[in-house]
């Protein structure tokens, strides 16, 4: 199903949580609303399955407006945060469940639950209830009765929220395969940006019932087109003022332009660990955190305190010890514009407007 949202706003009172939004999905494309609670994604996802009204704006399924057509009539399917699944009911008849309601044969419901029953990966608990199963079976209940009925759309609120975190990692990869298996157009909201960035084709960025960017996971982390993008995704560090930043002097002048830096634009080291020493600021550990894999380094420069990683390969360094400082690009806002700059001390000057 091809989806479109024009221009779609809704109020809660004096609470205005959607803004005037705006986009397209593609048909069988994996979407993922992606910001922070409170942002409006629930309440985008709840206009497009007719669970609220919107006050303004349009929702298009394959070419008809649909704001007026019930839930039951726009051919979705709905899996909430919390499962919603019928206690006193087995897994056969959980999924079963709306191909009873639009009266399907004996025969048809019979054959569609053993179909996603195999695909689920359910097989052999189809007798068992709710209580029975783990967090991550019930869930996989509620993937198989949402598309029993074969919708064109499927909606999905924090499908993993509940779920702990090793099963929800496979439970990851497992929607990902069954969404590219069963070819149906999807949209789920998360405010876990891991989770996004695995799993959708692309991601709309919500916040404070906007859409901020609309892109690839690929495109939305190298190219932040706001400041809220910028922060909201991937780990970064503020700086009120670029200009301090060394190889960053000139950048949007002395006043009003700050900084948004990654931890994985940052390079951190002893002296001997640099061939250009000239790019590099002195700088001073403050702390460092073992991540299994890495270290996090806080790292003070000129009075501004990075954060960057380090590889376990590479000499420890300690709290309070004297290092050299490379910062490699830097993501520069003002009320203005904002643009992406690498470090022209480093030989590979670059400077993107976007």
């Amino acid at each position: 199903m091809h989806v479109e949202v024009r221009n779609l706003d809704k109020h809660f009172g004096s609470f205005h949580a959607v803004k005037d939004v705006s986009f397209e999905i593609e048909k069988g494309q994996l979407i993922g609303l992606l910001g922070p609670s409170g942002g409006g994604k629930t309440s985008i996802l709840r206009m497009l399955a007719g669970l609220e009204q919107p006050d303004s704006g349009e929702i298009i399924f394959h070419g008809q407006r649909v704001n007026d057509l019930a839930p039951q009539d726009r051919g979705i399917g709905f899996v909430f945060q919390s499962y919603a699944l019928f206690k006193h009911m087995t897994v056969f008849d959980n999924i079963a469940f709306g191909l009873q309601v639009k009266k399907a044969s004996k025969s048809y419901i019979k054959e569609r639950v053993t179909e996603l029953v195999e695909l689920t990966g359910l097989k052999g608990f189809e007798h068992r209830y709710p209580h029975q199963l783990s967090g991550g079976q019930r869930q996989r209940v509620a993937f198989a009765r949402a598309l029993a009925p074969e919708p064109q759309l499927l909606l999905l609120d924090e499908p993993f929220a509940a779920i702990d975190a090793k099963i929800r990692q496979e439970l990851r990869s497992w929607l990902r395969e069954l969404i590219e298996r069963v070819g149906i157009t999807s949209i789920f909201v998360t405010h876990d940006q891991d989770e996004a960035i695995e799993v959708a084709d692309e991601i709309m960025i919500i916040g404070e019932g906007r859409l901020e960017q609309k892109g690839t996971p690929w495109d939305i982390y190298k190219e932040p087109l706001t400041p809220f993008v910028a922060s909201f995704v991937g780990q970064s560090t503020q700086i009120e003022k670029a200009s301090s930043l060394k190889g960053f002097e000139g950048e949007g002048g002395p006043e009003g332009t700050k900084a948004l830096i990654r931890p994985e634009y940052i390079e951190i080291g002893t002296d001997n660990e640099f061939t250009l020493l000239s790019a590099t600021a002195p700088g001073v550990v403050k702390h460092l955190h073992f991540r299994g894999s890495e270290w996090l380094v806080e790292v003070e420069v000129g009075g501004q305190v990075l954060t960057t990683f380090r590889s376990l390969e590479k000499e420890t360094l300690k709290a309070g010890q004297e290092v050299r400082v490379l910062v490699h690009r830097a993501y520069l806002y003002n009320d203005d514009r904002s643009w992406v700059v690498e470090n022209p001390l480093k030989g590979n000057p670059l400077s993107v407007i976007i």
